[in-house]
């Protein structure tokens, strides 16, 4: 399978044409050539703008997980404690990766279909007195946007904290402001709103999480310390992708010159036709509010009288590729990309026209 007629996954999306042809070029060793910095630099400052930060940007090769990973390794010593603020699989996550890295860790849990309440979490900040904070911004397989992010950066820092968010699937496709919200660690991928490859990861890392790198010195491929004085001292941990260097490029010059709260406005619109159009065909919507859904991702509980199976069966038969889901929400809760690439209001209508005539010709 190379790719259907309408893709509407919530990532990887479509990757346009003129981000494609980044590939095509023959570069040089990235770890040598000043041309190569100067890219990297250039990006840095688009992403920063892109982030409303002034924090330093580091840009790694690999899928958005490594970074994941790396939030949880370089802040913990071995007798500290994380706190996963979650109400979805990948805010849970954060826990998973702490216990298997050897830490300590508890949940503050809510309901897939609901966001964190900010008191909530406060108390339970206060009382495990944590050395992490972590929250998810957009829980993709939930399609659920955390608005509260602010609040509960404000609570971290009250007790000590650091705060660390995975916003690998909503940078770029709504307002996000790091330094506002206090953000001291911000994740983000390549493959969501961007429209790359799974190529880079990007991070967002203030000066307390760079005072507590410094101080835990973790060693490994995913050490952030490496990548302190990248790029003035012309010098990376290891060979980095040119090429997605490159596409990262092209995809922030056009974001930025298009206007970023275009982008925003793109999204949304993107998002409300989707699910407009999923209630007029009989879908119901998973969070239990609307105002919880995401501009990037939208999550339908999967039809009446369909097993998930089927239901993606007869769509891809027609040429519509949609997600699946994970976890205790799979079988349950089907997902529609409209990100980057795809943030297309023709092709959500034609996608959402395919599952109109799917559930009418069932009926």
């Amino acid at each position: 399978m190379k790719a259907y007629k309408i893709g509407l996954i919530p990532g990887p999306v479509y990757v346009p044409e003129f981000i494609r042809e980044a590939w095509l070029e023959d570069y040089g060793s990235a770890d040598i050539e000043e041309e190569f910095f100067n890219l990297y630099s250039q990006n840095q400052r688009l992403i920063q703008k892109l982030l409303n930060t002034k924090n330093k940007i580091v840009i790694s090769s690999g899928e958005a997980m490594s970074i994941l990973w790396a939030s949880v390794k370089n802040t913990l010593k071995h007798d500290e404690k994380l706190l996963a603020v979650a109400s979805g699989l990948f805010g849970e996550g954060f826990a998973w990766m702490a216990e298997n890295a050897g830490f300590q860790s508890k949940i503050t849990a809510f309901d897939y279909d609901d966001i964190p309440d900010p008191e909530r979490v406060r108390d339970d900040i206060k009382k495990y007195r944590p050395k992490i904070v972590t929250a998810v911004h957009c829980e993709t397989p939930s399609g659920t946007i955390n608005n509260n992010l602010k609040e509960i950066g404000r609570a971290a820092h009250e007790f000590g904290a650091l705060f660390v968010v995975d916003f690998v699937s909503s940078a770029g496709g709504c307002a996000l402001d790091v330094d506002d919200y206090g953000i001291d660690i911000g994740l983000l991928g390549s493959q969501k709103v961007l429209s790359l490859t799974s190529s880079l990861s990007i991070s967002s890392i203030s000066e307390r999480a760079w005072e507590v790198i410094k101080n835990v010195n973790y060693h490994g491929y995913e050490a952030y310390q490496y990548w302190r004085d990248v790029p003035e001292c012309k010098y990376t941990p290891y060979t980095h992708d040119w090429q997605s260097m490159k596409a990262l490029n092209l995809s922030l010059e056009k974001i930025i010159a298009g206007g970023i709260e275009n982008l925003f406005k793109k999204h949304s619109d993107a998002a409300k036709l989707c699910r407009d159009l999923g209630r007029e065909a009989g879908l119901k919507l998973f969070p239990k509010n609307e105002n919880f859904s995401s501009p990037t991702v939208t999550a339908f509980y999967v039809p009446e009288n369909w097993t998930w199976e089927n239901f993606n069966l007869a769509l891809r038969k027609k040429g519509l590729a949609v997600g699946g889901n994970y976890g205790k929400l799979e079988g349950h809760v089907f997902r529609i990309g409209h990100m980057g690439s795809q943030a297309d209001k023709d092709l959500v209508n034609s996608g959402m026209k395919i599952i109109k005539e799917v559930l009418n010709n069932n009926g």
